[in-house]
């Protein structure tokens, strides 16, 4: 099977984007609210392009190895920079992002060295906490009310949880091969 298709230069893609969405992040100190919602957008086109090609490597039966790999390694790049930057700025709590980057790269180096074994695909509750990783870092790096904060710090409190439930559930998949 060739790595030259659609779906992992969409993952490529996400990987060179990450930069960028970076750089509007922090643009004017990061507390410019046009930048915000444009560094939001990058994120937002981001995750986008991580649903899709997905889809397009499902529906081509273009799945590859090395997409499989590959994809969560751009998607935990991807949070990741979101992550640390918003720490950075001070508007998500540190704590926060060492669990949920602990998680991530405890995951990624697990499948590292189960990969003799085969690629672990991510499973649905592995899909559903990236979708919520991607909506609660999301409301921390728009521009929002106040009045918005508990339902922001909620729906990031509920990412946790799954966060490391998930985690769990990998580490304990492994153990039982």
């Amino acid at each position: 099977m060739k790595i030259y298709n659609l779906p992992n230069a969409l993952t490529l893609l996400r990987i060179l984007a990450t930069p960028f969405a970076a750089y509007a992040l922090f643009k004017n100190g990061g507390d410019d609210n046009s930048w915000r919602i444009i560094a939001w957008t990058c994120f937002f086109l981001i995750g986008l392009t991580d649903f899709f090609d997905g889809r397009i490597a499902r529906s081509r039966k273009q799945i590859t190895s090395f997409g499989t790999f590959l994809d969560p390694v751009a998607d935990k790049l991807a949070i990741g920079t979101a992550m640390v930057g918003l720490s950075i700025q001070g508007k998500l709590w540190w704590w926060v992002t060492i669990v949920i980057l602990f998680r991530e790269v405890s995951v990624t180096l697990l499948r590292l060295f189960v990969i003799k074994d085969g690629v672990i695909p991510a499973s649905k509750g592995g899909k559903l906490k990236a979708l919520l990783q991607g909506f609660g870092v999301g409301f921390y790096i728009l521009p929002l009310p106040s009045w918005l904060y508990i339902p922001r710090d909620l729906i990031m409190a509920a990412t946790i949880i799954i966060t490391i439930t998930t985690g769990y559930d990998y580490f304990k998949k492994v153990l039982k091969r």
